[in-house]
Parts: structure tokens; C-alpha cells; sequence
């Protein structure tokens, strides 16, 4: 998981220290640029696609949200009823969520600061990923889920960005820079390739592909494994 921890690494220095500010904006009501407001509507449509994978009465559910950044999707969970873990590595977003709480929903959501899937944060009923692991290569991808799976019963939500010629072209632009200066860059993956690297890596389970979002600059593809499917 060496190479797993080194990318966390980079999201972290990346959201924490240089693009804090931003992130606020994107994630908030103010005016952006037209490119920004496509990937804010886009972000906002996954968002609801993800949501819409979960019964809508989740009372009494106990839910993780792995990478939960400034806290949308974690909102709208504990607004379903549910019991939400919502953890990201990076301190400055949790602050960020914490503000942004609305009232009453103190005892519903518990924000953590740290590795998005450490055993510490105990058993779910499902969980949910959102952009948060788009910035790791498929056995990386598969090793995480391996890790989750014993402590999910339900469902593991989570997107990919998808292999178009687009996103290879950026990817391969990105891989050109000084490892320093690079922010994450996405991996683009296939669903059969992630699905392979669960095969090689022994993890049994179902995969299956939901559905693409597309707008403006922003992609990305949202996926459901589960272990012992219904």
C-alpha cells in the first residue's frame, strides 16, 4: 500500500495547502466562472446519483463517507436519518464542514480527520466515496475496497474517472511535470479493469456500473461493489 499512501499524501498536502480557498468556493453558493459552475453542477448530479443508490429512510443506518470534503453528501445522508462517519484527510475541509452543519445535526454526523477507511472507525451499513478515489490506479482501487468490504453489509459507492481519450490525454500531459509540482492527478480506469485487479487481488464481490456524469470539465463514473450482493 506504498503507493497508496504517497498519493494520500499528495491529496492531502493538495486540499489542505494549495487549494483550500478554491474548494470552499466550488463547494459553496457564490458565483464561480462558467467553467467552474459545470463542474459544480456536475459535482451536484453525482451527488444526487450517488444518494439515489440508498433508500431514501435511512434511520437507523450507520453510513461512511470516505472522503467526505466540506460535507454536501454527508449532510444529505444524516438528513435521510442516518448515523454518518464522514472522514477526509484533510483538516482544512473538516473545518470547513463542521461550519457548514446546519443546525441540529450535531449528534447525527461525526467529522474525523484521517485515512478515509481505517479499521478505527468500525462496521457500516454502506459506504460511499464521491471523487475520492478518482486519484488512485485500480489495484490501489481494489486493495481499499478489499480493506472496506468486511466492515460494509451493504453497499460501497464510490466513482472512477473514466478512461476517455480526453482525460488519458491530461493524464499523460500531468505525468510530464516534476512530481512536486503536480497536483493529483486522476487515474483514468475502466470498469473491467477494476474489476480484474479485484479478481488478482482475490477479492471477492459483485461490481457494477451505475451510470457516467458529464458536464462541462467535469467526468466521472459511479460504481457499486458489493460483497454479498441482495
Amino acid at each position: 500500500m506504498s503507493g497508496y499512501a504517497a498519493t494520500r499524501d499528495r491529496v492531502e498536502h493538495y486540499f489542505d495547502r494549495s487549494a483550500t480557498k478554491t474548494w470552499e468556493r466550488l463547494t459553496s453558493d457564490a458565483p464561480v466562472s462558467g467553467i467552474r459552475a459545470t463542474v459544480r453542477a456536475g459535482r451536484d448530479r453525482m451527488r444526487d446519483l450517488l444518494l439515489a443508490q440508498l433508500p431514501g429512510d435511512l434511520r437507523g443506518a450507520r453510513i461512511l463517507d470516505a472522503g467526505c470534503g466540506t460535507g454536501a453528501l454527508a449532510v444529505a445522508l444524516a438528513q435521510r436519518g442516518a448515523e454518518v462517519v464522514a472522514v477526509d484527510i484533510s483538516p482544512a475541509l473538516i473545518e470547513i464542514a463542521r461550519r457548514r452543519m446546519p443546525a441540529g445535526m450535531h449528534g447525527n454526523i461525526d467529522w474525523i480527520t484521517g485515512d478515509m477507511l481505517d479499521a478505527t472507525h468500525g462496521g457500516f451499513d454502506h459506504a460511499v466515496a464521491m471523487d475520492s478515489l478518482i486519484y488512485y490506479d485500480a489495484p490501489d482501487i481494489a486493495a481499499l475496497l478489499g480493506r472496506a468490504a468486511p466492515r460494509v453489509a451493504g453497499k460501497f459507492i464510490f466513482t472512477v474517472a473514466p478512461r476517455t481519450p480526453a482525460l488519458m490525454a491530461m493524464w499523460r500531459v500531468g505525468k510530464l511535470f516534476p512530481r512536486a509540482d503536480r497536483s493529483p492527478t486522476m487515474v483514468p480506469q475502466t470498469i473491467v479493469g477494476v474489476a480484474e485487479a479485484l479478481r488478482r487481488a482475490g477479492i471477492r464481490g459483485h461490481l457494477r456500473d451505475i451510470e457516467r456524469v458529464k458536464s462541462g470539465f467535469y467526468i466521472s463514473n459511479a460504481l457499486v461493489f458489493e460483497e454479498r450482493p441482495k
